[in-house]
């Protein structure tokens, strides 16, 4: 399981690195506050009778209409009178479009003072967010954003009159509880972003509920999470009264699309030499190939490349900005192999991988098999509908946790020669 910190990073991650929006297949379940009031959908921006300069941000931003999320929530959230809400909504999926744009459609540019709060967990998250706000609004007079996060603290009796301020739970308490530097009770729009990653971290949901309270009665609520799991639930049904809820229906990973295959290897040795026929033999577009520590990775990406493979290593060690730089090059096409630990099983879509090559199966700390992210990692093949290829080189000595894969998912894997020219070519038919 990822602890908060790795979705802290996997969130931003996918916030530096995205260009467009995920075209995401799953459908999407609305629950109404008022069951009988009729459900309201766009499909163009121009429908929902936005300011000309905000319908101007928008476009500059490269959306050229409303994401799956967006075409349900628009209507709600920028209903007459306001409605709070709950959304499930993974990154990627345009939901920081929709609550910035309902914070600025909510500004009144006439009055000198705060009027929506955002919270994020991490200040990494809120500059992001800021730059959003400060992007979309760019064509709107008047919008000013302020950060309320550690480091930046204003000097005593100082009035805040930015409009939006987006900080971490604990920092935005500080300014409106014991600081003072703004009235709460003006606030209109409060926007809690990554609950699930929030209710992880030391104190911030309960300082989370502690700025909810002192907003006023009338405030807009809006509540976004990549997860439903019960805690974040509980926690959004705590902070957000009365409110619409858009959930994602379940949508498992499925293997329907992915050709599997294994090879035996005596060592870590035999493993490469079959790795190194496989890069001579198939034609790959794009390859991700998974290692289970980082040392194994580090040693992999070295020989590769004394070997003469172009490669690019990605690996937790790395800060945040350069594994988005690392996988941006990728997805450019600029690497055509990516070394990587599981840091990169989830979340990281890039349409032209056509092989995943498991270099180790991925076990627990107990040494078991690991099923779901064995199924994350070749998932990031198989995508939009194409057919993707995943490739297990297993020692022997691993060959149980092999069965029990295949055990689990009632699949049978087929065996593959990787030192067989005619057998490897035969994959790229």
């Amino acid at each position: 399981m990822e602890d908060v910190d790795d979705r802290a990073d996997n969130s931003l991650l996918n916030k530096l690195i995205r260009r467009s929006l995920v075209e995401s297949s799953q459908n999407v379940e609305v629950l109404q506050r008022d069951p009988t009031s009729p459900l309201y959908t766009v499909k163009s921006f121009e429908e929902l009778h936005l300011m000309p300069a905000l319908l101007k941000g928008i476009y500059s931003m490269g959306f050229n209409r409303p994401s799956k999320i967006q075409e349900t929530a628009l209507p709600m959230i920028l209903a007459d009178p306001p409605q709070n809400l709950i959304a499930q909504s993974q990154s990627g999926t345009g939901k920081t479009a929709a609550f910035v744009l309902a914070m600025l459609s909510r500004v009144d540019v006439k009055k000198n003072y705060p009027q929506c709060i955002c919270l994020s967990p991490t200040f990494e998250l809120a500059l992001q967010t800021g730059a959003v706000i400060e992007q979309m609004g760019k064509f709107c007079e008047g919008i000013d954003v302020v950060y309320a996060i550690q480091g930046n603290r204003p000097a005593k009796g100082t009035i805040i009159e930015a409009k939006i301020i987006v900080g971490t739970p604990g920092t935005v308490m500080d300014w409106c509880l014991k600081l003072k530097l703004f009235d709460v009770e003006k606030i209109a729009v409060f926007v809690l972003d990554e609950a699930d990653v929030m209710i992880g971290l030391q104190g911030y949901s309960d300082h989370s509920i502690r700025v909810k309270r002192a907003l006023p009665p009338n405030c807009q609520m809006l509540l976004f999470s990549a997860t439903f799991e019960e805690s974040a639930f509980c926690f959004a049904e705590r902070i957000v009264p009365d409110p619409n809820i858009i959930k994602l229906k379940k949508e498992e990973l499925t293997l329907k699309n992915i050709r599997q295959f294994y090879d035996f290897c005596e060592n870590r040795e035999a493993k490469y030499r079959a790795l190194i026929n496989m890069c001579r033999s198939i034609t790959i577009a794009q390859a991700i190939i998974f290692c289970q520590t980082r040392r194994t990775a580090n040693w992999l990406s070295q020989e590769m490349a004394s070997d003469g493979h172009v490669v690019a290593l990605l690996s937790g060690e790395l800060i945040t900005a350069q594994r988005a730089d690392i996988i941006q090059r990728f997805r450019d096409g600029k690497k055509k192999v990516l070394i990587t630990t599981n840091v990169c099983a989830r979340g990281i879509d890039v349409e032209q991988v056509s092989v995943i090559i498991n270099f180790d199966l991925p076990v627990t700390v107990d040494g078991l098999m690991d099923y779901e992210t064995y199924l994350h990692r070749i998932g990031r093949t198989g995508k939009f509908g194409k057919k993707g290829l995943a490739v297990n080189l297993v020692e022997k000595r691993f060959m149980h946790i092999l069965q029990d894969l295949e055990e689990h998912f009632g699949i049978q894997i087929t065996r593959l020669d990787t030192g067989d020219m005619d057998e490897m070519e035969m994959l790229c038919d």
